[in-house]
Order: C-alpha cells, then sequence, then structure tokens
C-alpha cells in the first residue's frame, strides 16, 4: 500500500474504532445531541461546510480505486463523507430530520450503524498497521 494509503488506514481506523466504543458507552446522550444538531439549522450548515471539506480533502488526497480492499474502503469513505456534506447543505432541516431519523431509523438502528463503524475501524487498523508504507 502507498505510505498515504497506509496513513489514511491507521487513522480512520483508529477513528472509527475510539468513537464507536464512546457512542457504544453514551448512547442516550449520542442520540440526544444529534436530535438537538438535527433541529438546529446553522449548525447543521456548519457541519456541511466542513464535512463537506473533509470529503473533497480525501476525494483529491485518495481517489484510489485498485491495489486491494483498504484502498477502496478509503477512497469510499472520502466519497461518501463528501455526498454528506452535500445533504447536509442542500437538504431543507426537515428532510434532514426525515432521513435520518425516520428512513434510516437512526435511533432503532443505532447498534447496527455503530457497529458497521467498529468493523471497519478495525479492518482499517489492522491493514494500517500490519502493512509496510511504500512510496
Amino acid at each position: 500500500m502507498s505510505s498515504r494509503t497506509v496513513y489514511l488506514s491507521r487513522l480512520f481506523g483508529l477513528y472509527c474504532i475510539l468513537v464507536a466504543l464512546s457512542m457504544m458507552i453514551r448512547k442516550a446522550t449520542v442520540i440526544e445531541t444529534v436530535k438537538a444538531l438535527l433541529n438546529n439549522s446553522p449548525l447543521m450548515f456548519l457541519l456541511g461546510v466542513m464535512t463537506l471539506i473533509g470529503g473533497l480533502a480525501m476525494v483529491l488526497a485518495h481517489n484510489v480505486w485498485s491495489g486491494g480492499a483498504a484502498p477502496l474502503v478509503i477512497t469510499l469513505i472520502g466519497w461518501v463523507t463528501l455526498a454528506k456534506g452535500l445533504v447536509f447543505l442542500f437538504l431543507k432541516p426537515e428532510q434532514e430530520t426525515a432521513l435520518f431519523l425516520d428512513t434510516m431509523q437512526y435511533q432503532r438502528l443505532f447498534y447496527v450503524y455503530l457497529s458497521v463503524s467498529l468493523v471497519i475501524g478495525i479492518y482499517l487498523t489492522y491493514e494500517g498497521f500490519r502493512s509496510r508504507p511504500r512510496g
């Protein structure tokens, strides 16, 4: 793997693990925070701007569609982050709330979403620390 892929595997892997574990411990607080955030238009706009910047940075720095699963997962994280930023910027507040709380059933499927993040984090961390950077 390239040195950029190794670095991003380690970064996003550890991030996903640590955030998933903290969310697991503080479920009620996380759900309350998400609901409050979705009802605060100025903060959602700011979150959209920051998420868009992060997504664009990822897509521009690591748009790698070959070389194994880890580079692909990192690339997909970048594209999903970019799409999420656009959703936060362009959907109306009531549409965002309906999408996350109703359509995606965030509260009911909380542990499913958390598990996906944890599995991705464990995989990326393992691959990132197992691999030797090249180039």
